[in-house]
């Protein structure tokens, strides 16, 4: 008996896909740049080319590298006319609302405020989400206000290697308040320390024993400490920490610059205190300058990206050289396997290298 069963798993022809693009849709590459636009541009305030000049300065590429260099040097001369601030703080002590808060208020001041915004880098993929403008919704849409967002790369303490060079475009634009956010609280935040004027950490209330909730360290460079988010029931466990961060910082030896370093409270999500944390900051610029601690730091500043540039330039040289890929490919099999130490691994492949150079014969 014939069978004239069919399967509901029959395939059946289905349709033509539609193109996923128009195909009147011409693609326009975006038109480089001359050395002389982009000096222009960056002194005109244009924050498009601003944008562009530090995408130029944050890229890998050599050539882009080159003419980074190039508009940096043209720009420093405009630069140096801003007060700088570092803020930091342990996640979730709300650093980016604090910075829309302080940031609205000074430009409702007539300041012109630049946000360079360090974004945590994933190890694994490298990537980073570079959310803060999505968290400054009503800062990022001020005229009077640039926010970048930068990824922190593999860079110690999550400080982007670019950010001082960031700090020259943006001075010559015309911000005469430069705000660098950090990713959070650790030991290496002491690169962020030599890139600013004033390095205010944030603190929360509450959350734990306050006096063993941050390493020592990071107080010691703090200019100010600022407890945020009191507010609510909160704001009572705010002003007992102010109290207790106020007896702790007694007991720490005077600072550089012979300033005594205040603790406030404030709300950013209220915009409670702001205006008196931005006070708090000009009587230090007042202070500071007075004393000459002021000019005796940026020259200090100065110094130390010299000698961050030698380091990066060495190393980055010594990576890009045609033999070292293969030679540390040959050589970590052998670290792995325990047949040779790092150490010495490393203390070969520097003396090969050198003396291919001819850097190592006297």
């Amino acid at each position: 008996m014939e069978n004239n069963y069919k399967s509901a798993l029959e395939e059946r022809p289905g349709i033509d896909q539609p193109v996923s693009v128009n195909p009147n849709l011409v693609r326009r590459k975006r038109r480089e740049l001359s050395l002389d636009e982009y000096v222009q541009g960056v002194l005109k305030g244009d924050w498009v080319i601003l944008s562009r000049a530090i995408t130029m300065i944050e890229s890998a590429n050599p050539e882009h590298l080159q003419m980074a260099q190039a508009i940096i040097e043209q720009c420093l001369p405009h630069s140096g006319n801003s007060l700088r601030i570092g803020i930091t703080g342990v996640p979730g002590v709300g650093k980016s609302t604090f910075i829309e808060a302080f940031g609205t208020l000074l430009t409702q001041m007539g300041h012109k405020v630049a946000v360079l915004a360090i974004d945590p880098s994933s190890e694994r993929t490298k990537g980073s989400i570079l959310g803060d403008k999505t968290r400054m919704e009503s800062l990022s849409v001020n005229p009077k206000a640039f926010i970048r967002p930068s990824p922190s790369g593999n860079t110690l303490g999550g400080v982007a290697r670019k950010t001082r060079e960031s700090i020259i475009l943006c001075e010559a634009a015309g911000y005469d308040v430069i705000i660098v956010e950090t990713v959070g609280v650790g030991q290496s935040e002491t690169a962020v320390k030599s890139m600013v004027d004033f390095f205010l950490l944030l603190m929360l209330a509450g959350a734990g024993d306050e006096l063993q909730g941050i390493k020592r360290g990071i107080m010691e460079m703090a200019d100010a400490l600022i407890i945020n988010k009191a507010d609510g029931d909160n704001k009572p466990k705010a002003f007992q920490a102010q109290s207790q961060y106020r007896a702790a910082l007694k007991l720490f030896p005077q600072t550089d610059s012979q300033w005594t370093v205040p603790v406030e409270v404030c709300s950013a999500l209220e915009n409670f205190a702001i205006d008196k944390v931005w006070d708090m900051i000009l009587r230090y610029e007042a202070h500071t300058k007075a004393n000459g601690y002021f000019e005796r730091n940026r020259s200090e500043q100065l110094i130390n990206i010299f000698h961050n540039w030698i380091q990066f330039t060495l190393q980055n040289n010594f990576y890009n050289q045609p033999q070292t890929e293969a030679e540390i490919e040959r050589l970590l099999p052998l670290i792995r396997d325990k047949k040779i130490s790092p150490y010495m691994a490393a203390t070969n492949l520097i003396e090969q290298l050198d003396k291919v150079k001819g850097i190592g014969d006297r």
